[in-house]
């Protein structure tokens, strides 16, 4: 009994040993990386076009493993994520990554710029009392520059010998009746406009009936003298300038614009100027001039703008800031400018689309204002894209290659790759070895063996002399071993040549 008992106990202990074994033995087992993988078309599940590794997308492989490139497992690619700039990313994912979508909408933009510019006088409204005549000064009203003058204000007494005459001139055909007579007498009251007189001595003169030998200066308006030519007692001859005026009704504002940015602003088109000296007021003004003449050094464009001084607050030399209103435009597609992606080279706007999923679309982008930019070309009205968490969507899709090759084909990539290879080795260099036959100014013939690299025998044949090594130092006869590369122009030159110790009578193999 005893007996069965211990053959009973050493039974089971043998089963619970084989269970462990076996259970360790399965769970130690992997899968073959390598097995071929069921049929998915049969199974109705995803087809798979390649496999890669994501760290390296170029290299395609037919069978799933582990890469080479890195210690991870290749990764499928299947045939609807393939041929297209598209990345998918779970709700889930999109809403942790903060994914917010706007849309491409049609709207008018009404383009804005801001610069700074200093303040000048409108050369418009500058007016210069001149001498018409020959005398002198006896009086000076305004006896400093820079002072502010009204229109009739006067400036100064002067006596010119030449209005004097003409003044008795013209008083003694005052009193002319016939119809002679009131000819030359009119005639005399012009000279007496053509030398300079003042108007306001002319009427004394027709009211008074007696010449004044001193006359008086007036401002012709209002503004500031900015020349003063004359002091008191000074003489002056015809035609120098005596005042000179400039008008505070208008000034300039000159502003250094990027030539880039000028097509915002054409001619006509509003300003609005604030200056610190003044802070709260604000003054109105337009574009006058696109002066042409750009700054080699900061590249911008000089700008005129003409703002309105009614108070003549602003005065020239003055700062202020310009915010040009450009003249609004026709309706155009427009997006939110936190959507576009500018690497440099290319513009980029995330395309959410409307079964999930996101595309890389290549844009061109236009003008730029109240936190919106115009779309030139790439999307259309109603589609809607990415405001924010773009560029992790956009580094997804570098990944999977698919923005990096939007103006690329792989056809094209191939051609161009087969083209810079057969560059390549056309600028190679082939080495082998022969006796010298013959040499001249622009040949050398050599009977040279094999050329392994271009899959020559051995044959005789002329090359350029090399540029490293005067050909007056080789004689026929000589072996040599020598290096070459073909010339633009399908001729072979020679790049290096050595002498070897001795003569053979036949090209070595």
């Amino acid at each position: 009994m005893n007996q069965l008992r211990v053959r009973l106990i050493i039974g089971a202990g043998a089963v619970l040993i084989l269970g462990v074994a076996a259970g360790y033995w399965i769970g130690q087992r992997k899968p073959d990386p390598t097995a071929s993988a069921p049929d998915a078309s049969a199974q109705g599940e995803r087809k798979v076009l390649y496999w890669h590794d994501p760290m390296v997308p170029s290299a395609r492989f037919d069978k799933p493993g582990k890469s080479p490139f890195m210690d991870m497992q290749l990764v499928p690619v299947y045939a609807d994520e393939a041929g297209g700039a598209a990345v998918s990313v779970s709700p889930v994912v999109s809403q942790n990554l903060g994914i917010r979508l706007g849309i491409v909408e049609k709207a008018v933009l009404q383009p804005k710029l801001r610069a700074v510019g200093s303040v000048a006088f409108d050369e418009r409204l500058l007016e210069v009392v001149q001498a018409r005549v020959e005398g002198y000064v006896t009086r000076l009203h305004v006896k400093a520059p820079l002072e502010r003058v009204r229109r009739g204000q006067r400036l100064a007494d002067i006596v010119a010998p030449a209005w004097l005459e003409a003044q008795e001139e013209y008083l003694a055909l005052l009193d002319a009746q016939s119809g002679r007579g009131q000819a030359i007498r009119d005639a005399a009251r012009q000279r007496l406009t053509v030398l300079g007189v003042p108007e306001r001595t002319i009427r004394e003169l027709d009211a008074q009936r007696k010449t004044n030998a001193s006359a008086t200066l007036t401002a012709p308006i209002d503004g500031v003298v900015t020349e003063l030519a004359v002091r008191e007692g000074a003489a002056f001859m015809p035609g120098a300038a005596l005042f000179r005026i400039n008008g505070l009704k208008t000034v300039w504002v000159n502003a250094q614009v990027p030539e880039a940015q000028v097509s915002m602003i054409p001619t006509g088109s509003s300003v609005t100027a604030r200056a610190t000296a003044w802070p709260g007021a604000v003054f109105k003004g337009g574009v006058a001039a696109l002066l042409p003449e750009v700054d080699p050094q900061t590249r911008t464009l000089l700008v005129r703008v003409v703002i309105e001084n009614p108070e003549f607050k602003l005065a020239p030399g003055m700062f202020v800031s310009l915010d040009f209103e450009g003249t609004a435009d026709q309706e155009q597609l427009v997006v939110p400018s936190e959507a576009v992606i500018m690497t440099g080279e290319r513009n980029v706007v995330i395309v959410a689309r409307e079964g999930g999923g996101f595309d890389v679309a290549e844009v061109s982008t236009g003008a730029e204002a109240e936190g919106k930019t115009a779309i030139l070309s790439g999307l259309e009205a109603g589609q809607s894209i990415v405001l924010s968490g773009q560029f992790l969507l956009d580094s997804e899709a570098s990944l999977k290659s698919t923005v990096s090759r939007l103006s690329t084909t792989a056809a094209t990539k191939a051609a161009r790759d087969e083209t810079a290879a057969q560059t390549e080795d056309a600028r190679s260099l082939h080495l082998t070895e022969g006796i010298i036959t013959a040499i001249a100014p622009e040949a050398i013939t050599i009977a040279h063996g094999p050329v392994p690299s271009l899959k020559w025998g051995a044959m005789t044949m002329s090359f350029k002399p090399p540029t490293k090594m005067p050909s007056a130092q080789l004689k026929v006869g000589d072996r040599v071993s020598f290096s070459f590369a073909p010339t633009e122009q399908g001729q072979f030159q020679i790049d290096s040549i050595t002498l070897l110790d001795e003569p053979d009578a036949e090209p070595r193999p």
